[in-house]
């Protein structure tokens, strides 16, 4: 929660400290700033979720950051964001249609941020408890595209997708620092078509989010 002149330095120290997980809150970090912080993370043993993000939640269990405890329940799925909000609207959507949730993470909507999508797929790839994924992504960036190829050739169960920003307009940056499409790349178009194709089931209406995931995951 370090106020951004100084967060760079606090997540730093944490990884100095040897701190396993660090999680960083704050946005308006700037990027020079996080550039360091990324060649210092690749030197240490710390994993770093976020900038510009609500942190982790496992129900029942542990909480780091802003998300409301009181809309998850305990279950099998497991929830992955680039956007803070979304993440709460995902999780509330698997609630109300009475799935639970294993472990929900938001990796945060900056240019460098500490993990990706495909660190924490790894990583959900373990939880012998997880018979499912919601993958919430924008537009911006390579990253959606980058784990829908990833899910292709290494994930066994199903995945939901949801990619937010669908009516931005190219050069225009929206809400997330990370969030803008350069010419055709990174649009919401892009990335629905490659987790199409990756097997990912796609929401085109976040508002049957919870309905798409009840015929997904049973």
């Amino acid at each position: 929660f370090v106020p951004p002149p100084f967060a760079a330095d606090a997540i730093m120290e944490a990884a100095d400290a040897g701190m396993e997980t660090i999680v960083a809150i704050t946005e308006g970090i700037p990027v020079q700033d996080m550039m360091k912080v990324r060649t210092a993370l690749d030197r240490s043993n710390s994993r770093l979720v976020g900038p510009n993000c609500p942190g982790l939640l496992t129900p029942g269990q542990a909480k780091v950051g802003i998300m409301p405890g009181n809309i998850c329940k305990k279950g099998p799925i497991g929830v992955v964001s680039r956007s803070g909000t979304l993440t709460y609207e995902a999780i509330w959507a698997l609630t109300c249609a009475d799935l639970g949730q294993t472990t929900c993470i938001g990796i945060g909507g900056d240019p460098i941020i500490g993990t990706t999508f495909i660190d924490h797929l790894k990583r959900f790839k373990k939880d012998p408890d997880i018979k499912g994924v919601v993958l919430i992504g924008e537009i911006g960036g390579s990253a959606e595209e980058e784990a829908a190829e990833f899910i292709k050739s290494n994930v066994t169960i199903p995945v939901v997708g949801f990619i937010a920003g669908a009516s931005a307009p190219a050069g225009k940056r929206m809400g997330h620092a990370g969030a803008i499409i350069s010419g055709k790349s990174g649009t919401a178009q892009s990335k629905v078509a490659v987790m199409k194709q990756s097997g990912i089931h796609v929401c085109e209406n976040l508002g049957r989010l919870g309905e798409l995931c009840k015929e997904t995951f049973g």
